[in-house]
């Protein structure tokens, strides 16, 4: 990513040097031109307009041109275009080594063993894509009459993953597949449908007209890894042509800045009412069945299949290969949070340790001062990320700041824990202490953890500002263990 972003800066300002170049021959043409001016006083006007119209649109066609280099790409197109699809044999050797760290790889080897049994039965399956009520159920039963695919009115209908059985038109065999609608709540169905959409051949993406920011957002994952894929326009009855010619060039437009895929118009089937007027001049509501019209999607569909069969085979390969890597990546972000919450839990209790354990005053400081930095330090290991002395320092010290607010809090909600222990008497002073610098422990390790997780490097100002803000955050139950530590290690000590 860094280096993709130092080759688009090279070129902006090698671009800028060449514009440069081209306006001082601008000017150097523009003086010639006035030499000629002088030396041609009966010259004509258009000279003039000529040369500032020249100028005007050389400058309007420099700054168009540096803007459209320098344009950030969209979020999920930088997040799409980092992950380089693996190949097979790096996805086993990924596996192999987040085995032999403890991951939990089961949901990875159930995709891959999920993506062969799919390449043992040779059928293309073809997922219906799309957010809630936009018609994807309608879908199905327009294209396999007599199928149970479930329609409501409400939205929200299909609650987990329906696989149907389709000829197509040219007698194809295909695997429909409806799913969950985007957005419905619940059981994390979202993130089914989007992984469904991957195992997917081809996409059948559903929508009712011009795309919203949150189907943009799911189309451009799916393209950015040259996932086959249709933009169906349901519900075309509700336009007449001229409408329907604009929202479909809306799409077009939309989808081309997007990444490629055809975009059709269809009606998946309609009830329309209407009002009769009877002979004796009363009038009657009827409804009406509009027929589905599916023309253009079958025709795009049979396209797409009929192209190269092992290409389609090898696209549909790579996005579950993107997804099962996913699902190490996150397998080892569970794992290495559990990871960090134990090393923080442990660190914790040297602190309570070590502040009963001090003999003279100002020696728990030296302890604490030593404990944090060996934690941030381990924490830096677990993720994998390299921490400079003078940050772990710079940290310590804004932590620091930070406590010297907020002492009189801490030491209180120390001692309201100590309450709750009948006979800790002349211990308290000493406990006190030492459940304070648990607490402390606790949030400095939960803030370093959140930092080098989500930012993936060490941001002491954006630590210290997260750990004040833990510091007030359900410290009940922490404190309650904190007091019973401290005080069955000053009874010991006794």
């Amino acid at each position: 990513m860094k280096n993709t972003s130092v080759i688009r800066l090279l070129i902006t300002l090698a671009v800028v040097i060449l514009l440069l170049l081209a306006l001082l021959l601008g000017v150097l043409l523009t003086d010639t031109l006035l030499n000629i001016r002088q030396n041609l006083q009966q010259a004509p006007a258009w000279i003039w307009i000529f040369i500032l119209s020249t100028l005007a649109l050389f400058s309007l066609f420099s700054g168009w041109l540096v803007m459209k280099l320098l344009k950030p790409r969209s979020a999920a197109t930088r997040a799409m275009q980092e992950i380089e699809p693996p190949s097979e044999q790096n996805l086993a050797e990924q596996l192999e080594e987040a085995k032999a760290a403890g991951t939990d790889t089961s949901a990875a080897e159930q995709e891959l063993s999920r993506l062969q049994q799919r390449r043992d039965a040779g059928t293309i399956h073809v997922a219906v894509f799309g957010e809630i009520s936009s018609g994807k159920s309608s879908l199905i039963k327009a294209l396999i009459p007599g199928s149970e695919a479930a329609v409501s009115v409400t939205g929200g209908t299909t609650r987990e993953l329906n696989h149907y059985q389709w000829t197509s038109p040219a007698g194809d065999q295909l695997i429909l597949t409806d799913m969950p609608g985007l957005g419905e709540s619940g059981d994390n169905k979202d993130q089914i449908a989007r992984n469904e959409a991957l195992r997917a051949h081809l996409v059948i993406y559903v929508c009712e007209g011009d795309l919203t920011r949150n189907q943009t957002r799911e189309l451009e994952s799916l393209l950015a890894l040259n996932k086959p894929a249709i933009v169906a326009i349901n519900k075309a009855d509700r336009f007449n042509q001229e409408q329907r010619q604009l929202v479909s060039g809306k799409v077009k437009d939309r989808v081309e800045q997007l990444g490629n895929a055809q975009v059709v118009s269809i009606i998946s089937g309609a009830t329309t009412t209407a009002t009769r007027i009877l002979p004796d001049g009363k009038e009657e509501t009827v409804e009406r069945e509009i027929p589905p019209q599916l023309d253009e999607l079958l025709r795009a569909v049979q396209r797409i299949i009929d192209s190269d069969r092992e290409i389609l085979d090898q696209l549909r390969d790579s996005a579950v290969f993107v997804l099962a890597s996913q699902q190490l990546e996150e397998a080892a972000s569970t794992q290495r949070a559990q990871q960090a919450d134990a090393l923080v839990q442990s660190y914790s209790r040297k602190a309570v340790l070590g502040a009963v354990a001090a003999m003279t005053p100002g020696t728990d400081l030296l302890i604490q001062g030593y404990l944090a930095s060996q934690m941030i330090k381990e924490l830096a290991e677990l993720y994998k990320v390299p921490v400079r002395k003078m940050d772990i320092e710079l940290l310590l010290q804004l932590i620091k700041e930070h406590v010297r607010t907020q002492t009189t809090l801490i030491l209180a909600i120390a001692g309201n824990g100590l309450k709750a222990f009948p006979g800790a008497g002349t211990l308290a002073g000493g406990a006190m202490h030492a459940v304070a610098y648990g607490l402390l422990f606790e949030s400095l390790g939960k803030s370093v953890a959140q930092s080098l997780h989500s930012r993936g490097a060490l941001h002491p100002v954006q630590i210290a500002t997260d750990f004040e803000d833990r510091l007030g955050e359900d410290f009940k139950a922490s404190t309650g263990r904190y007091v019973k530590m401290a005080l069955k290690e000053i009874s010991n000590k006794e």
